[in-house]
């Protein structure tokens, strides 16, 4: 296979130039450096792309499975948590004010948007997308079609963007959840999840026959094995950290809502003295 180094440092570039200018745009307009954890988390999400889809671990992917899992495990549950961390769509709507700020809020607000950003369309999206590629065509073709290879990953992390939407919260979204019901997301993805890396251990034939015909069938079925156990516990080490995330943010939201109350207290207080 030819490697995606090319398109992926096309693209990985054209987004940190992008995020640089508009960072540096409401730098100068505030004064200050705006939001420097964010800034960090978004470099961190494109540096985790270019280590999946670049150098060893995309050059091993045709000859092993569990390298492609890795591969898969990096993009939507490292990578694309980190850049909606880092709030690319704040960061546009502070930097271009006028017709592009207008442009983007019409788009967020469009019908199109509202549905992506439905969580439960979000959530059934990536999982469908993340099944059909194991268990389809798909996944033999693209170990063979660098576009089909490149449409793969462009899938796997844009819909692992809209599946992480609703738990960062970081950038203004059509529609959001509480933050009990952020916990239930999380925790029914955890099964569904643990469920395709069970069914990948369990199977008794190989999946794809492009790694039996590399390694033998003995090697291809250890791998496939490791494959899914990867999945499977890669998954359940990944998740917990964004329920804790989560908890972290919720007991926030409670602190700085009984500061807001304590405070409402304290005016309402000084005035009747």
């Amino acid at each position: 296979m030819v490697p995606l180094a090319d398109p992926v440092a096309l693209g990985v570039g054209t987004a940190a130039l992008v995020y640089l200018v508009a960072d540096g745009r409401v730098r100068r307009a505030r004064g200050r450096v705006p939001r420097p954890r964010a800034r960090l988390a978004f470099f961190a999400g494109l540096g985790v792309v270019v280590i999946a889809l670049t150098g060893p671990i995309d050059a091993a992917v045709t000859t092993s499975f569990s390298i492609h899992m890795v591969q898969h495990l990096l993009l939507t549950m490292i990578a694309a948590p980190l850049l909606l961390l880092g709030a690319p769509i704040t960061l546009a709507l502070q930097a271009w004010p006028g017709t592009p700020r207008r442009w983007l809020l019409a788009t967020l607000r469009s019908a199109p948007a509202r549905l992506l950003g439905n969580p439960l369309v979000a959530w059934a999206l990536f999982f469908v997308v993340l099944w059909g590629i194991h268990f389809t065509g798909i996944y033999e073709g693209a170990l063979h079609n660098n576009g089909l290879h490149a449409l793969e990953h462009i899938a796997l992390l844009s819909t692992a963007l809209l599946f992480w939407m609703p738990i960062v919260r970081a950038d203004p979204a059509p529609s959001g959840l509480s933050y009990p019901a952020r916990i239930l997301y999380l925790f029914v993805a955890m099964p569904a999840m643990a469920f395709l890396g069970l069914t990948i251990v369990t199977s008794r034939h190989v999946l794809y026959p492009t790694y039996a015909h590399a390694d033998g069938v003995a090697r291809a079925l250890a791998d496939q094995r490791a494959a899914g156990a990867i999945m499977w516990a890669g998954t359940m080490v990944l998740i917990v950290p964004a329920l804790g995330f989560v908890l972290l943010d919720w007991m926030r939201a409670d602190e700085r809502e009984a500061a807001r109350v304590d405070a409402r207290l304290e005016r309402a207080t000084m005035r009747g003295a």
